[in-house]
């Protein structure tokens, strides 16, 4: 749905799940002008509330062996928290590598604790990876900045899923960068500044 040129996301709730909400249907804005963007969102909503609906009906059910399941807390320690893996990536990669190196590490993993908390690796979504790449641009980055910032934190995933053997794949790994039409190409220093110094 458009309303004053932005999308909007609408979906009718399932009536075997009607109890449990307090609306008859879905609506929010997905935040954008962009005919893709918005599908491209949507389709990411659709998933994740697809999964959130199974869920849902999987508890009313009677599941066999239901006994022999890891817990919440058993679930979430299967995997690195993020700030665990960044210390991973420093201890191995970090070795005679410049300050430089590990104050970019810990402030990169820190801008992703900040927007999304820190948890698990296996826990981070697509969609929030998305929500990130957003925030950064809305802080000021630039999108080589941010770009830097997504190949840093996939390259700490990355290495943390490899190295503890995790089956869990990195939400960090295909985020779409758009282009950035601002982006200015840095001047040469004019010969009569060069002259001036």
């Amino acid at each position: 749905m458009i309303r004053d040129g932005i999308y909007y996301y609408v979906r009718h709730i399932p009536h075997d799940l009607a109890p449990i909400y307090s609306v008859t249907r879905l609506c929010f804005s997905l935040k954008t002008k962009s005919l893709r963007a918005a599908t491209r969102t949507s389709k990411s909503v659709t998933q994740r509330l697809e999964d959130y609906w199974l869920g849902l009906r999987l508890q009313n059910m009677d599941i066999p062996a239901i006994q022999v399941v890891r817990t919440g807390d058993d679930a979430n320690n299967a995997t690195l928290y993020l700030s665990e893996a960044c210390e991973l990536y420093l201890r191995l990669k970090g070795v005679g590598k410049d300050k430089v190196f590990t104050r970019t590490a810990n402030r990169n993993t820190q801008y992703v604790t900040k927007l999304l908390g820190d948890r698990p690796i296996s826990s981070y979504s697509s969609n929030e990876a998305s929500q990130f790449r957003d925030w950064c641009i809305e802080k000021g980055m630039g999108m080589k900045t941010v770009k830097r910032v997504f190949s840093s934190i996939r390259a700490i995933v990355n290495l943390a899923i490899a190295e503890e053997g995790l089956d869990c794949s990195n939400a960090f790994a295909r985020t779409y960068f758009p282009d950035d039409d601002n982006a200015q190409s840095r001047q040469p220093i004019s010969i009569q500044d060069i002259r001036k110094v």
